[in-house]
């Protein structure tokens, strides 16, 4: 049987090694997705080693960098909780270290009124007049966004949500 789609190009070292700076100069990258990059065109193990020093060397490649971009892009732009960025930086095998690290630089204020202002959008499309099963299902939607379950309930508590 033939492979649908294009044949892979296999890459030199020094041409991957070109390609890697230009990947990771584009946005900030995890350590394992150029590992998994440069695996996919057609690197052997210690080549594909040798490329992460070196791109780790001349600050290409920085994992805290990378943690702390992606937690305050998560949380921005997408409006995440901790939950849900912790478990997309273990996804992408960054160390638990820095982990913590890139999650305590958010602030906790901002972090709280993120949590009230996407619970007061919701609250706005849910169509349940039961004030229980309404308050059930903001805490699920927020739930689901990755926050922690006693900061959902101490909005909830805390604040008014017409129910």
């Amino acid at each position: 049987m033939e492979e649908t789609g294009k044949k892979k190009k296999v890459y030199t070292p020094q041409q991957a090694t070109r390609k890697a700076e230009s990947y990771c100069a584009y946005q900030e990258r995890a350590q394992q997705e150029v590992r998994d990059k440069l695996y996919d065109w057609g690197l052997h193990h210690d080549d594909v080693e040798s490329i992460i020093s070196y791109l780790i060397e001349e600050n290409y490649l920085n994992e805290e960098r990378f943690a702390t971009a992606y937690v305050h892009g998560k949380f921005r732009i997408k409006g995440w909780g901790k939950v849900k960025i912790k478990q997309g930086l273990k996804q992408k095998r960054v160390s638990p270290p820095l982990i913590k690290i890139a999650l305590n630089q958010l602030n906790a204020e901002e972090y709280t009124a993120k949590l009230i202002e996407i619970l007061e959008k919701k609250n706005r499309l849910i169509r349940e007049n039961d004030p229980f099963k309404r308050r059930n299902k903001l805490f699920q939607y927020a739930l689901g966004r990755g926050f922690e379950n006693q900061l959902i309930l101490e909005a909830l508590t805390d604040n008014d949500f017409t129910f």
